[in-house]
């Protein structure tokens, strides 16, 4: 999942500089027209495009904050060391297995994965094959309910 954050980092990195020429080294010319960047509400080409490439790489948009809080309720309940404080990780972790799961439509292998990549401290090889069924259902309830 790092690499795909890093891939759309550096993307969006790019859209921001398209368009960029470096320092001005001539004046206009008195007859150049001169055009204003576009305003915040004129531009969103680069969230846009950012979103696009997430949709097109299967990672669905981030959830809003009452499906977050949901989801992350759902994860604490089937074991608080799932979440074990770090939201974000536990939310990233969601978004990855969707994107792994849009392709993937074996359920036994959907579980696999789940457990390889929900891991904690005290459980560094997963939490095993029941509780990662519980958290897949959890993710693909309430991060992905369409793949």
């Amino acid at each position: 999942m790092r690499t795909h954050h890093i891939t759309l980092l550096a993307a969006a990195g790019l859209l921001a500089l398209t368009g960029c020429s470096g320092a001005v080294t001539s004046k206009p010319k008195p007859d150049a027209k001169v055009v204003a960047p576009p305003s915040a509400s004129q531009s969103s080409t680069a969230p846009e495009a950012l979103s696009s490439a997430a949709a097109a790489a299967g990672i669905p948009p981030s959830p809003a904050p009452e499906q977050r809080t949901i989801y992350l309720a759902a994860l604490n309940k089937i074991d608080p060391e799932i979440v074990n404080g770090k939201d974000d990780k536990a939310i990233s972790r969601g978004l990855s297995q969707c994107q792994s799961m849009k392709d993937q439509k074996d359920p036994t292998k959907r579980v696999e994965s789940t457990n390889r990549r929900f891991i904690s401290p005290n459980h560094p090889d997963g939490f095993g094959p029941t509780k990662a069924a519980f958290i897949l259902a959890a993710v693909q309830t309430n991060l992905c309910p369409t793949y």
